[in-house]
């Protein structure tokens, strides 16, 4: 057999991409990020980016990146942490982003997906035993695929599942001497709702384990101050891995990892993904530090990204979609019939009433699912809310009448 021969196989979403790429998969949003930009050519009000507190183009953030390039370039610091690629300003990030998480210590990662792999692969060997939501983010997914220890699942935030599945882990780590994580996310990113993190510490009372909290989409948008879902549930403190990505609040590209001063030193002289890697850019680390700087200076904007949150929320609700569970700002429409219907709908919608958002299956979400995800931020407006609910409104009178599941998927 040719090693080839299975790409005539395209998976579960490529097998669309013939009618989808360019358009559905692989879209070119242009112009200045912001909620109105240009796609194929016209203008279209977009609801599909994680720019939660509109920090993307905030003049601060722009000067501190421009400025930044302009000093040092793209290379510098060149090297690893371990070797060359260590500075000041990398340590100066690290030490306020711990602050603001309460945590002792925090290392940075080039990049959040490669760094939530990595820290998994580093702090578990084979004796160890992981326990894990069943519908936790691709990066804890794949860093799970290398871990050689014993695994278990539990359903989505069913805390009887997850007992269960702590007592078969506790089993196998009494055998094996290992020790137990707890793998679950603050924010899931396409479905909205919170890990329940406050009946997950609680089970400490029954079962030794520890927790890693994937807070990709909670760092900035969720708690008092913006420090994440352990904060907003009060459980911060009882967090023992909390991570973090730049890629959402922090409009930006990089991630970190905070917990006590040991365990991150530990990390930093073992996680393969940046003794291997160069350091992160000089312009992203100033940047990073303005963008935490303006996060905490103007909790307006936290304030402005709810308000938009609310009003979307509510005015779907009203109009009879499904937005399911969701206590963020991540904002699903489940769709019940199949990917051509919800493909036509969302055809409709960016080419006749100029609204953007984005269609998802699996394997993102689970199978038998498909759903538009529409992602607020504080740069919208109540206007923009309004010309969406109307937009919707529309449509859920030719999605009721059957208009969308009697064509194939419109032909781009």
């Amino acid at each position: 057999m040719d090693i080839f021969d299975k790409i005539s196989n395209m998976g579960p979403i490529g097998q669309w991409q013939s009618q989808s790429h360019g358009y559905f998969s692989f879209p070119k949003l242009e112009g200045e990020i912001k909620p109105r930009m240009i796609f194929r050519g016209k203008e279209v009000l977009t609801w599909s980016l994680n720019n939660y507190l509109g920090l993307a183009n905030h003049p601060e953030v722009r000067k501190a990146d421009a400025e930044a390039a302009a000093q040092f370039g793209m290379a510098y610091p060149m090297g690893a942490r371990m070797m060359s690629g260590q500075t000041r300003k990398h340590e100066e990030l690290e030490e306020k982003l711990a602050a603001f998480v309460g945590k002792q210590s925090a290392f940075l990662l080039n990049f959040g997906y490669q760094g939530m792999v990595s820290i998994i692969d580093t702090i578990l060997n084979r004796n160890d035993v992981v326990v894990y939501d069943s519908e936790a983010h691709a990066c804890i997914i794949d860093g799970l695929r290398l871990f050689p220890g014993k695994r278990f699942v539990f359903q989505h935030n069913d805390m009887d599942s997850c007992r269960k599945q702590l007592q078969h882990a506790t089993k196998v780590a009494e055998t094996t001497k290992g020790g137990i994580l707890v793998i679950t996310e603050g924010v899931f990113g396409m479905a909205g709702d919170l890990g329940n993190l406050k009946a997950i510490v609680d089970l400490k009372k029954e079962f030794n384990f520890r927790i890693l909290v994937d807070d990709a989409h909670g760092f900035g948008t969720m708690g008092k101050t913006g420090a994440g879902t352990g904060e907003h549930f009060g459980v911060q403190d009882q967090i023992d891995l909390y991570f973090a990505t730049f890629a959402k609040s922090m409009a930006g590209i990089g991630g970190f990892i905070a917990s006590n001063e040991q365990v991150i030193k530990y990390l930093a002289y073992n996680l393969r993904s940046q003794i291997f890697a160069k350091s992160l850019p000089m312009p992203m680390v100033y940047g990073a530090l303005k963008r935490l700087e303006l996060l905490q200076s103007q909790p307006q904007l936290k304030e402005d990204l709810w308000k938009i949150v609310a009003a979307l929320q509510s005015g779907l609700r009203d109009m009879g979609f499904d937005i399911g569970k969701t206590q963020s700002p991540v904002t699903p429409v489940y769709m019940t019939g199949g990917i051509p219907e919800a493909a036509n709908m969302v055809f409709d919608l960016r080419e006749n009433y100029g609204i953007f958002c984005s269609m998802v299956v699996y394997p993102v979400i689970p199978k038998g699912q498909i759903l538009l995800r529409l992602i607020p931020t504080a740069v919208h407006t109540l206007d923009d809310v309004k010309e969406t609910i109307t937009a919707f409104a529309i449509v859920r009178e030719k999605l009721a009448a059957g208009k969308y599941n009697k064509e194939k998927i419109a032909q781009i």
